[in-house]
């Protein structure tokens, strides 16, 4: 069995896809791209595959993975480790349907017969948060994710900080005490200003606080533990297990929230989960993406037994253009009932991408890139 050929596909709203073929006609999908950097995810994904796959037997996944990652000098980062994401989801795929199976089959098999899910509320800069969330409920979700605040400075004002409680606390009047709530500080949050909030906020019991301060300020993380009893989760911009380790030595994290289409797919992930059971840290996949990365999500979910609730993005606002299930040729897939989906039974990634869709929308020129804010006196903010 060997790779034959691939494709890359961008597409709306802000995805890029992977299509690798092989010479038994088995053909898998992956999902490799950096919100806003596609073009650059597609040239690394080109020189991988073009360097490294094209002729190869796809079913060695370990050790494809390690000739991506330890075959360049210089390793990680964003666009290298999605490019190998994208690449390891589409292997997955491969030899999953080869031998039949779902991957987490091949992964030890389930650890569970189901995975909650939660649906984002509220928008970049959140607003009338109250009426979003008792949609989302009504829609059937048990829990959600909002972000805090717009932009703040590094030391902000009461009234900001107040502007977070009211926020949070809305969305609690709303659902009620049965209803989980994420609150995302998105690293827009300086750590001085993350022990406010969270302290602010504690009072309505959220299910965590994501990404309270930039990656880079992780070793700020113990001492904003030690201002609140709420459960601190980050992750979605570290990109291996490398830059896990110093974080779940620390001690200061609940939840992990590494991409799938971020941090080296599914071989990584997989191995992420497991040192981070470890610790008595739980998963939570972040996936405001496709629905390639999402399967790639669910199956990990499947076979870890610390996996908490998945992300996902379907109605999510950065989705005007297209939603998570309008590139799948069967979107009940994804069907959730009481805050949960099933895991998929099918074999690979458990879905069928509508290759005919696909194209067409890869005809339209797709170019997003994040919002770049600004404070009151010019300078740059955290978007």
């Amino acid at each position: 069995m060997k790779i034959t050929d691939y494709e890359l596909f961008e597409v709306p709203p802000r995805w890029l896809f992977l299509k690798m073929e092989t010479d038994d006609g088995t053909v898998g999908w992956g999902e490799p791209v950096v919100e806003g950097r596609s073009k650059s995810v597609r040239a690394a994904v080109e020189e991988l595959m073009d360097g490294y796959m094209v002729g190869e037997d796809p079913r060695d996944i370990e050790h494809h993975w390690q000739r991506l990652y330890r075959g360049g000098f210089y390793r990680g980062g964003p666009v290298l480790m999605s490019a190998i994401a994208g690449i390891d989801q589409a292997l997955w795929d491969i030899k999953g349907k080869h031998l039949g199976v779902p991957v987490y089959e091949l992964l030890g098999g389930k650890a569970r017969d189901r995975i909650r899910i939660y649906s984002w509320i509220g928008g970049d800069e959140p607003s009338d948060v109250g009426e979003a969330a008792a949609e989302r409920v009504d829609a059937g979700f048990t829990a959600l994710k909002m972000n805090a605040t717009a932009d703040l400075r590094h030391v902000d004002t009461p009234r900001a900080i107040e502007g977070a409680r009211n926020r949070v606390r809305e969305v609690r009047e709303a659902v009620g005490d049965d209803v989980d709530i994420g609150v995302d500080f998105h690293g827009r949050v300086s750590k001085s200003m993350a022990k406010r909030i969270a302290a602010a906020i504690e009072e309505f019991d959220p299910m965590f606080v994501e990404e309270p301060v930039l990656p880079e300020n992780n070793e700020a993380l113990p001492d904003i533990a030690a201002h609140t009893t709420v459960p601190i989760a980050t992750g979605e911009r570290m990109y291996s297990r490398w830059d896990f380790k110093e974080v779940f030595e620390a001690g200061a994290v609940d939840i992990i929230q590494p991409d799938l289409s971020h941090a080296g797919g599914i071989t990584e992930v997989k191995k992420i989960a497991a040192m981070a059971e470890a610790y008595d840290v739980a998963l939570a996949p972040h996936c405001p993406l496709g629905p390639i990365a999402l399967a790639s999500c669910v199956q990990v979910d499947a076979c870890s037994p610390n996996a908490l609730i998945q992300e996902q993005s379907l109605g999510i606002h950065y989705n005007e253009t297209n939603d998570v299930l309008d590139y799948l040729a069967d979107p009940d897939v994804f069907d959730y009932e009481d805050g949960y989906i099933d895991l998929p039974e099918e074999p690979g990634l458990g879905i069928d991408i509508d290759e005919a869709y696909v194209r067409e929308r890869a005809e339209q020129d797709v170019d997003w890139h994040n919002p770049v804010w600004t404070h009151d006196d010019g300078s740059v903010a955290e978007w």
